[in-house]
């Protein structure tokens, strides 16, 4: 069975990769002329010129190979290496920038990969510090890492089916599984209404234009990168820390379901306030609750703060946990322990799939609780029922079950394997799992393990986990399976 299993594997096809990493490489250069003229206008030239020739580079790699005959159809595999190496060389390509503000190659790295996997995690200690178009630079990075590159990666592989959908799924974008130019606009659509409403809501709390940008982009994409050393506790307005904590969680909800809502699908009705019967939507609805919740009464009793102030605190650092969003407004490191294990859990679990947020996603976690349901229930059954998973009254799919499961597995295996260097290192337990659980999530918050004084090892295992965080492992992994590169092309 061995034997023929590897005969009908093939070998990933140069010309396909080239082709779509080609078209990629386009798309990239239109999207870093945003932070080129932010700098230009800030005249910071030595960033520009670094800029210019991130575009220079990427116009010449990516003109001809864009120009590569299409083949008639791409394998799922070929999908899974496009999305990996897009977000692979997308951080590689952006680090020259960064180190052009005075960062270290393996920071600047850092920051990059950080980024574009909208996590959020930072090894610089004062943003206030740094040029603004690095600043303006990693937000943009998370704007367009947290949708648009999957986005049109998606619409890139149009008419190939299963292969996008693999594709959509690899992306965190689940709910793209037509993969159609059409629906992949639609979800830009909704993602530019969320990022200007909210931009539009943050000026009119006092914010002012630039703050209002970087913040937006950052909130929308469930990324946390902030301009300010103090995140959120460095807005002086609670009305902006409020608005910037709305759109995080509006962030986290599936974004075909805004689309839904109000347009249909494939010229259907408009679901309306149907969509709020949806699992993700109210799992979403009720973690956020017992999360901050348990948050409150861990800061109350364990930490010591008065009411009021825990749940002004526990409201903001529950929904930036369980949205895998980032932003802070009181350092991690002061929070008792409970209310570390309590955002952990958050941070495993993350948003909706088809959200831009991280994490396991709810889908697979309410696919575990329905199977673990089913198992409790068989053992109660008489011998002859048959008693299958179910989950928003419809049967699950043996593939979906398998998938949503292995998913969880792989998660969890990340985590401990990232979690065992800390240790040795000397890294205290419960703080070590909280940073890598953070990277894992794509979340971006720090105990202050996470700053240029970490080391370099150490940096890699977080970045590996961001990576793998982002991608969603499967594809990832793809690219260091040996039959990927080795055997048949068919």
């Amino acid at each position: 069975m061995a034997d023929r299993d590897a005969a009908l594997s093939y070998a990933l096809r140069g010309r396909v990769l080239g082709k779509y990493l080609g078209q990629l490489a386009l798309m990239l250069a239109a999207l870093t002329l945003v932070p080129l003229a932010v700098s230009v206008v800030e005249g910071e030239t030595a960033l520009s010129w670094r800029y210019v020739h991130v575009v220079v580079v990427l116009l010449v790699l990516g003109v001809p190979l864009a120009r590569l005959r299409p083949p008639d159809r791409i394998r799922e595999a070929e999908a899974l290496a496009v999305v990996a190496l897009a977000f692979l060389g997308s951080a590689l390509v952006m680090t020259w920038p960064f180190t052009g503000a005075g960062l270290s190659f393996v920071d600047a790295l850092f920051e990059s990969v950080s980024g574009v996997t909208t996590t959020g995690l930072s090894t610089v200690a004062d943003p206030d510090l740094m040029p603004r178009t690095f600043r303006f630079a990693r937000a943009w990075m998370q704007w367009y890492g947290g949708l648009g590159i999957a986005v049109l990666s998606v619409a890139l592989l149009m008419g190939h089916h299963a292969a996008a959908r693999r594709l959509a799924v690899a992306s965190g974008t689940e709910a793209l599984a037509a993969a159609t130019r059409t629906h992949a606009r639609r979800m830009l659509k909704v993602y530019l209404v969320l990022t200007a409403v909210g931009f539009g809501a943050l000026l009119i709390t006092g914010a002012d234009p630039y703050n209002a940008t970087v913040h937006v982009l950052a909130a929308v994409s469930t990324g946390g990168f902030s301009p300010f050393a103090d995140s959120l506790a460095g807005f002086p307005s609670e009305a902006s820390r409020a608005v910037l904590t709305a759109l995080s969680l509006a962030g986290a909800v599936s974004l075909p379901l805004y689309w839904a809502a109000f347009h249909g699908e494939a010229g259907g009705p408009r679901a309306g306030w149907r969509v709020l019967a949806d699992p993700e939507l109210k799992a979403l609805a009720g973690l956020v609750v017992a999360v901050v919740v348990l948050l409150v009464l861990a800061l109350h009793v364990q930490g010591r703060v008065g009411w009021s102030e825990a749940a002004v605190q526990g409201l903001y650092m529950g929904v930036s946990a369980q949205t895998t969003t980032g932003f802070a407004t009181v350092p991690v490191a002061g929070m008792p322990s409970a209310a570390l294990a309590v955002m952990i859990v958050a941070m495993s679990a993350g948003g909706s799939v088809g959200s831009t947020a991280g994490g396991i996603k709810l889908l697979r976690v309410l696919i575990l609780a329905a199977v673990v349901r089913t198992a409790l229930r068989t053992a109660t059954s008489p011998a002859h029922a048959v008693v299958a998973p179910r989950l928003g009254g419809r049967p699950l799919e043996a593939d979906d079950t398998v998938r949503a499961l292995a998913l969880i597995a792989l998660f969890a295996a990340v985590v401990v394997a990232s979690w065992l260097p800390f240790l040795a290192a000397g890294y205290e337990p419960l703080g070590s799992l909280f940073e890598v659980v953070s990277a894992t999530g794509t979340v971006g918050l720090s105990n202050g393990i996470t700053s240029a004084a970490l080391d370099p090892g150490l940096k890699a295992v977080l970045m590996a986990d961001m990576l793998l965080g982002r991608v969603e492992i499967v594809a990832l992994l793809v690219l260091f399976y040996p039959r990927t590169w080795f055997g048949p092309r068919g």
